[in-house]
Parts: C-alpha cells; sequence; structure tokens
C-alpha cells in the first residue's frame, strides 16, 4: 500500500546545514494548469451572472420590475417584446420571466463553481482557508474577479518555484 506524503516535505541540508522544504501538489502540472484555467473561465462567467443577479434584485425590491421576454402586456393586451414589467400585479402575461432565469442559471454556475474551487485547491494542497475564500467569490460581488486574479498568479508563482514538485509519473 502507498503511503500519504504530506504536502510539504523536509529535504535533505542543502550545505548550510538547514533543512529546506520540498513542495509536492496533488497532480501534474498539466492537471493542475487544466484546473487553473477551468476556474479562472468560472470565476468570470459565475462573477458576472452574480452581477446580473444584483441588478435583477435590485429591480425586483427597489422598483418592483421583472425582466420579460416576450409574451403579452396584461394592461393593453398588446404583445410584448422585452423589458422591464411590474412584478405584482403581473404586467406580462406568458413570455419567460427572465428574473427568474438569472437565479436558476447562477445558482447552478455557482454550484460548478465550487467543483472548479475544490478541484484547484485539491490539487494545489492548499489550507482549508484558500478554499473558503475561493467560494466567497461566487457570493460577494466582485470579490471573484480579484480572487481569480491572486489565485492565478499564486499557481503560478508556485509551479514556476517548484518545477520539480508536479512530477508525479
Amino acid at each position: 500500500m502507498i503511503e500519504p506524503k504530506p504536502a510539504i516535505q523536509p529535504q535533505t541540508t542543502n550545505g548550510t546545514g538547514k533543512a529546506g522544504k520540498k513542495r509536492r501538489f496533488g497532480g501534474t502540472e498539466a492537471q493542475i494548469r487544466s484546473a487553473l484555467k477551468f476556474y479562472k473561465v468560472l470565476a468570470y462567467l459565475t462573477g458576472t451572472m452574480l452581477l446580473l443577479l444584483c441588478a435583477e434584485l435590485i429591480a425586483r425590491y427597489g422598483f418592483g420590475q421583472y425582466l420579460f421576454a416576450g409574451g403579452t402586456n396584461a394592461v393593453t393586451g398588446q404583445p410584448f417584446g422585452f423589458g422591464f414589467a411590474d412584478a405584482e400585479p403581473p404586467g406580462v402575461i406568458g413570455g419567460v420571466n427572465l428574473s427568474i432565469t438569472v437565479l436558476i442559471v447562477h445558482g447552478w454556475m455557482y454550484v460548478v463553481y465550487l467543483i472548479s474551487n475544490f478541484r484547484l485547491w485539491s490539487l494545489m494542497r492548499w489550507p482549508f482557508t484558500k478554499l473558503v475564500v475561493m467560494a466567497l467569490g461566487g457570493v460577494v460581488p466582485f470579490l471573484s474577479f480579484f480572487v481569480e486574479k491572486k489565485f492565478h498568479a499564486e499557481v503560478e508563482a508556485e509551479l514556476a518555484a517548484n518545477p520539480q514538485a508536479p512530477q508525479r509519473y
């Protein structure tokens, strides 16, 4: 049976009498770069959907409006194209409520974003606090953009500083 090894292992002395630390990753460089790209794409998509969600919530609770596409104007009976309509009483009959669509899409996208967070976190063997910070990126507006930039640079720096670490096979 293969014994698991910690992420950072003490090395032999480096000639100065002090032991250095050897960085280990949970995957190959290709796996890490793939996870990083997956995380980057989902960070931007989830961040954008979160901003749309915030705009939708402001329209709904601040102005009492839903975003609709298609349907019939409830007051005039005329066809309704695309735009905002009253939430209560319903301003559009039929059509697609895009406000609800934004809620659903962001929710499912956040689930996939969490999967990308976990994948990158486990391959990099980071502490749990970094996973929590990455997860907050999908619920705090604008945070995903800043967190993605920070962690992307950190991954690149760790890969460059430890070229031997992702060599597993």
